[in-house]
């Protein structure tokens, strides 16, 4: 009989090497760099209301008490200084992130910051605001400035567009809470009523307020075409759930959740979400494929020609 410690030999292994193995740096290298993006223009979306969302001046004089409540900066330094600073503080962070520069010190100052301000009116925030925050948690965590860097550039030019391994464990708690998201999405959905009748996409279409661009009225009052964008949805959502482990299947899974966040974006405002979520999607792509796209971009780069001076003799004169 073969012994135990033999039998769970191989599990251990691939447990081993799912969370401790190493994985190129690529990846978060430029989701890095797409969250820094994201948190920037988020952070700026926030500055025509510090005053009225979290001042004493503003509609909330306090922050609030509520069930599932938490600390917060604001809460403890409720003054209009505190406001502008850490907003200057989360603006330096975003940008800290996209060059690579401290950047799992500036996550945690760009945590610190988002649970402060959620936390002080979380009233004017959703779900992709939420997701922002979290991303923000596991960046502390993750070694994301080890490629494509102004740090590394700084150090040796040379080594700017390489790609070391680090232990995949920070990419694996990533992609485990970009399959979380989709999960508990569904579960949300499938407990209310309209998911489940198949009329909730075309409710949400005909929320003038939410609404970026018009839909043809044949899309929104057609239960057809209602029943199937709605039980797509599910589908699609659940697919990112789960299928997405599967490496066959992955790329079609990803393509289709990207035809459906598009398709939001083109018909209704929902925040940062939808570039939030898509942003994450760069962590599924193979190492290999992410790593030549960006040496590719390096040879076009180095071949393109120099900017001539002002004033210098052109090559026909």
């Amino acid at each position: 009989m073969t012994p135990l410690r033999d039998r769970l030999a191989g599990p251990i292994e691939s447990w081993n090497s799912f969370w401790f193995g190493e994985v190129s740096t690529a990846n978060l290298a430029v989701f890095r760099i797409l969250f820094g993006l994201i948190l920037f223009f988020w952070t700026w979306s926030l500055l025509p209301g510090l005053t009225p969302f979290f001042t004493k001046h503003g509609v909330l004089p306090a922050q609030p008490h509520y069930k599932g409540g938490g600390w917060g900066l604001l809460g403890e330094f409720p003054s209009h200084t505190a406001v502008v600073i850490l907003w200057v503080a989360l603006l330096i962070a975003s940008i800290a992130l996209v060059l690579g520069v401290f950047s799992q010190v500036a996550a945690a100052v760009a945590w610190v910051a988002l649970v402060s301000f959620e936390q002080r009116n979380p009233y004017v925030f959703n779900s992709g605001d939420g997701l922002i925050r979290l991303i923000s948690f596991y960046l502390i965590f993750a070694p994301t400035s080890a490629s494509l860097s102004l740090r590394t550039f700084l150090r040796d030019r040379s080594a700017f567009w390489s790609f070391p391994t680090r232990p995949a464990w920070p990419l694996r708690l990533l992609q485990l809470q970009f399959s979380a998201v989709y999960l508990f999405a569904v579960w949300d959905k499938v407990r209310g009523t309209t998911w489940n009748n198949g009329t909730a996409v075309s409710i949400a279409l005909r929320i003038t307020d939410l609404e970026r661009f018009p839909t043809p009225g044949f899309i929104t009052h057609s239960l057809l075409i209602s029943n199937l964008l709605t039980y797509g949805t599910l589908v699609i959502e659940l697919s990112l759930a789960i299928l997405v482990w599967n490496r066959k299947l992955r790329p079609w899974v990803l393509l289709a959740g990207l035809s459906l966040h598009l398709g939001i974006e083109y018909s209704v405002r929902v925040g940062f979400f939808g570039a939030s979520i898509l942003s994450m999607y760069v962590l599924w792509v193979p190492p290999e494929r992410v790593e030549g796209l960006l040496l590719a971009l390096r040879r076009r780069l180095s071949r393109a020609p120099a900017a001539v001076p002002a004033g210098a003799p052109s090559a026909g004169s």
